[in-house]
C-alpha cells in the first residue's frame, strides 16, 4: 500500500487500535529488560513520547510492561523516543537531589539519515527517497554491520528502518551499553570518513598506508559504485555533475581528464579514465595519490549522525513507532535479507489496521486454558497483518540474545551460590 493512501488526520483514530492490538509489547519489554540480569533495569530506563501538536513529554519511566502497556493506551503517542537507563527512576528525577540523576547505560546507537547524502545524489533531496538513493543506506549497513562484528567484536547489532528516509542501528551486547562517553566518541570518529559541511567540496582525505577497515569499506563500495554512481546518479553524465568529480583530483589530472572526455562521452569508460589516471600517479612514488577511492568513498561511504552516538542520554525513535509524515512503522531489518528490502513495501498504520478488519481464515484457533487471554489475542491480531514477518525477525533477534543473558545469570548465581 502506497504511503499516498494514509491520512495525517486518521492517526488519532488509527493508534489507540494499533497500541491496543498490534504493537508487540511482550518482545518489547523482553529487549528493553534484557533478561533481568540487572536489577532496575527496564525500570530506570527513560521513554519519551511525542503527543498530538507535538507535545512532547519526557522523563516517562514504567516498573513492569503492563504498566508501560497502559501509559501507551492512555496517550497514544505519535512518536515513541528510548533514552539511557539512569540511576533512579526517570519519572521521580524532580525527586533526586540535583547532580546524583545520571545516566548510567545506553545501547550504542547510530542514525543515518538521507538527508546527509543530498550533495552527492541528483534523484532526490531533502526528506525524499527513492529505490535509486536507497542503495546508499544498503551500503552504510554493510559497511557498519561488518565493522562494528568483525573490528569491535560486537554481536547483537539490531538495524530498523526509520519509517521515513533513514536507518538506525542499536548495539545491544553488554559491552555497547556500559561504554563511557569518551569510548562512544572514539567508535563514531573510527567509523567517520566523510568530514566537513556544505562549504569542505572534498570531503575524504587518505593517507598512506590505508587502514585496513578502510580497504575492507572500499570492497564493499567498489560493489555498488557503478550501480549507483555511474548509473543511478549518471556522475559522468551532465556537465555539472562531471565538474562536481573533477573537483577532488590534483590540478593537473583535472585538466587531463577534461582533454579526455572532449572525445569519451560514456559514463563506464569515463570513470576508467579516471581509474587510469589514478595508477600513473600512484607508479610515481608520491604519497596520498588516491584519489579515485576519495571520490567512491565520498559518494557512497556512510555518513554519520556522529553527536548521536556520543551521547549516552541521547534520544532516539524506538523500534515499532510510527512515522507520523509517512505512517509507516518504524521495522527492524533482516541484515540476510538488505538487498531485497524495500522502504516503500513496509507497512503503514492504516494498512495494518484494515488488515486487522479482514475475516478471520480459522487457522488461529486458540486454546482456552492458555495464559493470559488478551495477550494471545494481541499475538493472534499482528499474525494477521503485515507486520507480522518483522516481528518474528525480532523475536529472532531476541532469541539471540537470550542466550547471552542466560550465561550471565548463571554466572551471578554461582557467584551468589544460589544452586
Amino acid at each position: 500500500m502506497p504511503s499516498s493512501d494514509y491520512d495525517l488526520a486518521s492517526l488519532p483514530d488509527l493508534l489507540p487500535l494499533y497500541y491496543r492490538r498490534l504493537f508487540p509489547f511482550s518482545q518489547y519489554y523482553r529487549w528493553l529488560n534484557y533478561g533481568g540480569v540487572q536489577k532496575n533495569y527496564f525500570q530506570n530506563r527513560e521513554f519519551s513520547f511525542t503527543l498530538k501538536d507535538d507535545i512532547y513529554v519526557r522523563y516517562q519511566s514504567f516498573t513492569t510492561q503492563t504498566e508501560l502497556e497502559k501509559e501507551m493506551h492512555k496517550m497514544n503517542p505519535y512518536k515513541i523516543d528510548i533514552g539511557a537507563v539512569y540511576s533512579h527512576r526517570p519519572n521521580q528525577h524532580n525527586t533526586v537531589k540535583s547532580g546524583t540523576f545520571q545516566a548510567l547505560e545506553k545501547e550504542l546507537v547510530f542514525d543515518i539519515d538521507m538527508t546527509d547524502y543530498d550533495d552527492v545524489r541528483s534523484c532526490c533531496s531533502a526528506a525524499d527517497i527513492c529505490s535509486k538513493c536507497w542503495t546508499l543506506m544498503t551500503i552504510a549497513i554493510r559497511i557498519l554491520d561488518r565493522a562494528l562484528r568483525d573490528d569491535f567484536g560486537f554481536q547483537h547489532l539490531l538495524w530498523v528502518y526509520s519509517g521515513r528516509r533513514g536507518v538506525h542501528c542499536w548495539v545491544c551486547d553488554e559491552a555497547a551499553r556500559k561504554l563511557s562517553v569518551a569510548a562512544r566518541s572514539a567508535v563514531a570518529e573510527y567509523l567517520s570518513l566523510v568530514k566537513g559541511g556544505e562549504e569542505t567540496l572534498k570531503k575524504v582525505v587518505l593517507t598512506d598506508p590505508i587502514h585496513p577497515f578502510i580497504k575492507e569499506s572500499l570492497a564493499v563500495v567498489e560493489d555498488y559504485f557503478p550501480q549507483y554512481a555511474l548509473q543511478a546518479q549518471d556522475i559522468f553524465g551532465r556537465k555539472e555533475s562531471v565538474e562536481k568529480v573533477l573537483t577532488l583530483v590534483p590540478d593537473d589530472v583535472r585538466r587531463e581528464l577534461q582533454q579526455l572526455f572532449e572525445k569519451e562521452k560514456k559514463p563506464e569508460n569515463r570513470w576508467e579514465l579516471v581509474k587510469d589516471q589514478a595508477t600513473k600517479k600512484q607508479a610515481t612514488g608520491k604519497k596520498g595519490q588516491h584519489f579515485e577511492k576519495e571520490i567512491m568513498l565520498q559518494y557512497c561511504y556512510p555518513r554519520l549522525d556522529v553527536n548521536v552516538s556520543k551521547g549516552v542520554n541521547h534520544l532516539l525513535k524506538s523500534p515499532f513507532s510510527v512515522h507520523p509524515k509517512t505512517g509507516r512503522i518504524s521495522v527492524p531489518m533482516d541484515i540476510n535479507r538488505l538487498e531485497t528490502f524495500d522502504p516503500f513495501a513496509v507497512p503503514t498504520i492504516s494498512l495494518i489496521c484494515e488488515e486487522l478488519d479482514r475475516p478471520r481464515t480459522g487457522e488461529e484457533d486458540i486454546k482456552e486454558n492458555e495464559k493470559d487471554a488478551a495477550e494471545k489475542r494481541k499475538i493472534r491480531d499482528y499474525k494477521r497483518t503485515s507486520l507480522a514477518k518483522y516481528v518474528k525477525y525480532f523475536d529472532q533477534f531476541l532469541d539471540g540474545m537470550a542466550s547471552s543473558w542466560k550465561g550471565e545469570l548463571l554466572r551471578k548465581s554461582d557467584l551468589q551460590k544460589e544452586f
